[in-house]
């Protein structure tokens, strides 16, 4: 009898395949990092077929340092860096452009052309989204567009559209040899063509946007067999697909309306679980599916989504030279008491939540002459927490629930200065899990529901264990004060580009 479920975490910077036991354990990892592409400033670029090689590597290794035989695994399940967008050729197998990433902002000027006719809230009604450069729609126009040959061969049936979870599963499943060219609701609802009632590709909205619904996926559950793999993990089920972060809620067990989770990444992303009713928001956030097993009615979350938060540490190591790698910035801030009265806004690629500024660019405020790295460092952290604070702010505004705790996950969460600190700020707990890597856990979660594995949730719910808890220690009318300076700060990063 299988032992173990794996995952394939397709991330914005790496690649990592995880193999869990049936209480949620590590048993083995292997990660890869691969090519950011920066053409020109704004513009942010993978190439979809070395995340396809490094996806091969990852598997393999896994499989090699957890001496796991194939046939120990019952299933495998996908996750990915969201609203990325591949398109390909399903006859070559071959991408007609590099992937343009989320953070990308080259789609501001068809953006802009289409909020001319009812706003940047044009399609919320159906979407759940804003107007904005984040989301994979104006991404398929812009290679349609600007690819020579690739509008006529969309026109021929000839290309496949997919987040990076589709072009994973396509590949996985055989690629040109009976790929299967699927994806799951959490990854379409962030497409802006996906109308969050039906479930389905909205027909007018791509007609509008520029997608013919031809190269578009079937969209289908979280938590459903796809297909069978090929390769190294041939024949084992592929059965679980989430969004990054949907799958990080998953893995934290937020099952229940009102849990609430957020990842410490490239970006930060907090997700509140609101039930099977999609809400509205008024506040700034994105109305997204928050995942969907088998045929159950879907269950829906409200996302508050931060473009820069551990690339802002990035950003000190690799473009300041500030620290020679990112675990190094919770020293240098200790060398420091406080911030020295700098904040940093890192609108690199314009604000996301609660603002949608996509002309918005990075500030750093307050600077004088008594600053130094460190207090550099310490204002990097603290814009984590801070930008955090503000979509907590709006969840709060939009759901009327006030918050408990916060379950915490992801590779910024090891620093116990910024968890402190974010405690401080929120006024909550903030409890981090004894496996922190929920991303991929949640994504093994989907699939070994689907095959058997895990028989219903409540399994799931037994493996959570917790790590750490950081209680609030900061003055009340400190934090007011602050964060009172922090909005200050972001104000000045506003329509900087004309």
């Amino acid at each position: 009898m299988a032992q173990y479920v794996a995952a394939i975490d397709q991330g914005t910077t790496s690649t990592r395949c995880m193999i869990f036991d049936h209480g949620g354990q590590v048993v083995a990892v292997e990660q890869h990092e691969h090519e950011q592409i920066y053409p020109q400033p704004g513009w942010v670029e993978h190439d979809p077929k070395e995340i396809w090689y490094r996806t091969q590597q990852v598997i393999d290794g896994a499989l090699k340092k957890g001496g796991v035989d194939v046939s120990d695994i019952a299933a495998v399940g996908v996750t990915n860096q969201r609203e990325t967008a591949v398109v390909w050729d399903r006859n070559t197998g071959e991408p007609v452009y590099n992937a343009i990433v989320w953070q990308d902002t080259r789609t501001d000027k068809i953006v802009d052309e289409l909020a001319k006719d009812g706003g940047q809230d044009r399609f919320r009604d159906k979407t759940g989204l804003p107007l904005a450069t984040y989301f994979s729609g104006p991404k398929i126009r812009w290679i349609l567009e600007n690819v020579d040959g690739a509008a006529e061969k969309a026109e021929a049936g000839d290309l496949c559209f997919g987040n990076i979870d589709t072009w994973v599963i396509w590949n996985l499943t055989g690629g040109t040899d009976g790929g299967v060219h699927v994806t799951d609701v959490t990854n379409a609802s962030r497409t802006l063509l996906m109308d969050l009632n039906t479930l389905q590709w909205d027909e007018e909205i791509c007609s509008i946007i520029g997608v013919p619904t031809s190269v578009l996926p079937e969209i289908r559950s979280s938590s459903e067999v796809y297909g069978e793999a090929t390769g190294s993990l041939g024949g084992i089920p592929v059965a679980g697909d989430l969004g990054d972060q949907q799958a990080a809620t998953f893995g934290q067990v937020c099952f229940d309306v009102g849990d609430a989770k957020n990842t410490y990444g490239t970006g930060n992303f907090m997700l509140l679980n609101t039930g099977t009713e999609a809400v509205p928001s008024k506040s700034g956030l994105l109305t997204t599916v928050c995942y969907k097993i088998g045929d159950q009615a879907p269950v829906y979350a409200l996302e508050g989504s931060v473009a820069i938060t551990g690339a802002l540490v990035q950003w000190l190591r690799d473009n300041l030279g500030m620290i020679q790698n990112s675990a190094e910035v919770e020293a240098l801030a200790r060398t420091v008491e406080d911030n020295g009265g700098i904040y940093i806004v890192p609108a690199f690629s314009g604000l996301f939540a609660p603002y949608w500024k996509s002309n918005a660019r990075g500030v750093i405020a307050g600077l004088t002459r008594y600053v130094n790295k460190g207090h550099f460092a310490r204002a990097a952290l603290e814009a984590t927490a801070w930008q955090s604070r503000e979509i907590l702010d709006a969840m709060n505004n939009d759901s009327g629930v006030e918050l408990k705790e916060m379950k915490v996950d992801g590779g910024m969460v090891v620093n116990e200065l910024l968890m402190q600190f974010q405690a401080d700020v929120l006024g909550v707990p903030v409890i981090r899990p004894a496996v922190a890597e929920t991303t991929s856990l949640g994504a093994a979660y989907a699939a070994g529901l689907a095959t058997g594995f895990w028989n219903e949730i409540d399994d799931l719910r037994d493996n959570w264990v917790k790590d750490k808890e950081w209680t609030p220690q900061m003055d009340p009318d400190r934090r007011e004060k602050e964060y009172a300076q922090w909005k200050k700060a972001v104000s000045r990063t506003f329509d900087w580009l004309d």
